[in-house]
Order: C-alpha cells, then sequence, then structure tokens
C-alpha cells in the first residue's frame, strides 16, 4: 500500500468521525431549538408538553432535514458527475420547475396547500424528466449535451405554466401558498410525511452506491464509456431517475431548496480532492448539515418563521458566483 493511499484513508476516517459527530450535534441541536423551548432536563423528567412537541413536531423536523439535505447532496454530486458540468442541479432536466408547476396546479385546484400539493408536486418533477429524455431520445447523436438543451426546454414551459397558474390563482390565498411553497420550509412536516422521502432516498441511494463504478465511466467521453462496456443511453436513464425520484420525493415534501445540490458536492470535493465514493458519501453528510443548520436559523433567528431557501441561498449564490470566475478563469488559460 503506497503512502499516498495510506494518507488518504486515514484522511477520509477522520472525516468520517468527524460527520458523525457534527450530525449529532447538529441533530440534538435542531431538536432543541424551536418557538418553544426544550430543555434535556424537560424531556428526561417526562413533562408531557416538552415530550410532545419533541416527538410530533421536533423530531420528524430534524429527521427531515438529515434525509433531504442528504438525498439532495448526493443527486446533485451524480448530476454534476454525468453532465460534466461543476454548476449542474436538479434545473438542469427541469426536475424543480416540473415540481413547481405541479404543486402551483394543485394549491390553484384545491384553494391550498394539502396531501394533494406533494402528489402533484413529484408527478411533476418526474414527468419533466420523462420529456426531458423523449424529446432527448428523438434527437440523432443523443448525449448528455442533448439532455441538457431538452431540459433547459422544458424548465421554460414548465416555468410559463407556473406564471400562468400564479396569475390564475386567488392573489389572498392561492398565490401565497404557491410563493410559500416555491420558497420552501420544513415547517408541518410530520411523521407519516417522513416515508416516502425516506424509501425513496435509501433505495435510490443503495442503487447509486450498487452502480458507482458506471456512474463514474459515464463522467468519462462517451466513446471511452462504450469501449469500456457501459451502455450509455440505459445506464443515463437509470441514473438519472434514480437522482430525480430522491430530489422529487423531497421538494414535495419540503417544497423548493435552492442551492443544496450545488453547494455539497463541492464542499465534499474541496475536503476530499477528488469524485470517488466517499466524496459521493461526504457530498450527502454535507447537504444533511446544510440543510438543518439552514432550517435552525429559519425559525430561530425571527419570531416568524422564515423560508429555508433564504440561509441556503446565502451561502450558495456567492459559491456559484467563485465557480463562474474559477472556470471563466481556467477557459481564459485554455485559449
Amino acid at each position: 500500500m503506497g503512502k499516498k493511499t495510506q494518507t488518504y484513508r486515514n484522511k477520509i476516517i477522520l472525516l468520517s468521525v468527524m460527520s458523525v459527530l457534527l450530525l449529532g450535534a447538529v441533530l440534538m441541536w435542531s431538536v432543541l431549538t424551536g418557538q418553544y423551548p426544550l430543555t434535556l432536563r424537560a424531556l428526561l423528567s417526562g413533562d408531557s408538553t416538552s415530550v410532545l412537541v419533541f416527538l410530533r413536531l421536533r423530531v420528524p423536523r430534524a429527521l427531515m432535514g438529515l434525509i433531504g439535505g442528504f438525498g439532495l447532496g448526493i443527486s446533485g454530486f451524480v448530476y454534476q458527475l454525468i453532465f460534466r458540468n461543476p454548476l449542474a442541479s436538479p434545473d438542469i432536466v427541469g426536475v424543480s420547475s416540473g415540481a413547481s408547476a405541479g404543486a402551483a396546479f394543485a394549491i390553484v385546484l384545491f384553494s391550498a396547500l394539502t396531501p394533494a400539493t406533494s402528489i402533484a408536486a413529484f408527478t411533476g418533477g418526474i414527468l419533466a424528466l420523462s420529456v426531458t429524455l423523449l424529446i432527448a431520445c428523438l434527437v440523432p447523436g443523443k448525449n448528455s449535451y442533448t439532455i441538457v438543451l431538452a431540459g433547459i426546454a422544458i424548465h421554460s414551459i414548465a416555468q410559463t405554466i407556473l406564471m400562468f397558474l400564479k396569475l390564475s390563482a386567488d392573489p389572498e390565498k392561492q398565490l401565497a401558498s404557491i410563493e410559500y411553497w416555491i420558497m420552501g420550509s420544513l415547517n408541518g412536516v410530520t411523521a407519516d410525511r417522513l416515508l416516502l422521502p425516506f424509501l425513496i432516498t435509501t433505495l435510490c441511494s443503495v442503487l447509486m452506491l450498487l452502480f458507482f463504478r458506471q456512474i463514474l465511466i459515464l463522467s468519462l467521453n462517451e466513446d471511452e464509456a462504450f469501449l469500456l462496456g457501459v451502455n450509455v443511453t440505459i445506464l443515463r436513464f437509470v441514473i438519472l431517475l434514480a437522482a430525480t425520484l430522491i430530489v422529487s420525493s423531497i421538494i414535495c415534501v419540503t417544497g423548493l431548496i435552492s442551492f443544496i445540490g450545488l453547494l455539497a458536492p463541492h464542499i465534499a470535493k474541496l475536503l476530499t480532492r477528488r469524485s470517488d465514493l466517499a466524496t459521493f458519501i461526504l457530498s450527502g453528510v454535507s447537504g444533511a448539515l446544510i440543510m438543518t443548520i439552514a432550517d435552525i436559523f429559519a425559525r430561530s433567528i425571527s419570531s416568524a418563521e422564515l423560508p429555508v431557501s433564504i440561509f441556503t441561498s446565502l451561502l450558495g449564490a456567492p459559491l456559484l458566483i467563485v465557480l463562474l470566475v474559477k472556470n471563466g478563469r481556467k477557459e481564459y488559460r485554455n485559449d
């Protein structure tokens, strides 16, 4: 075993231990923070109100932060690998805009946020990906760039539908509900709403782990991947579907949460300097930490609860600017 390999393994072990400790600390911070103050003494003494708030509200919300952030983090990592683009995210294939249009349709139809809103958002995200891939399949010489262009088209169509639905909505009730959903929040997350994102995120994460070597091959030139025995078209479809299922299952519960899928993989890559399995998992851990901490600030920094996306955007927007400048300089040097 080489010295560099051993050093890298020691680094991953250290990062793993730190990740577990950080997740535990943030989880504890999350369940104790909110409008109703909770203390360990009250919980251990069996105070009925504290226990009820803890089990019914705080624990499901904290777990949703961990599950949602982890799922968005690994999905962003996969999108960036498959499209060979450090700025890739669920928006690149129209998933987020499709989910927004689906949620808005349900809100206008039923006049408020209901369980049907989650179903419509989930369906909208999957439908957007399906139409994107269908268009890409109809184009001769299909490749990842074709999918990106098709995704941009579907994103534009979904945004047009969303604008039409906003114009049709009741300004006092429905429009406010649409805007609230689009801004994203973990408020109102209960134990029964955790089941779908937990199951889908777990199953699709396992699938990605089993096919991780093939996912890495997809990040190569498509001709090289074909020579290595990978059916690029089918594998890309399966992995994109798995990543989109994760994203759709999360945002149908939380609404749109911006920048985590973009930000988390870059944090992981800065820590490992690689795009390997450890980076894949660290992308999920980074996403879980970002989403949970953002949710803590969203419900504690003001007397009124703020959208989670405000805090994820405060982190993500500066990173996006740095990446754009960095990539621009790299392309300038190559020219």
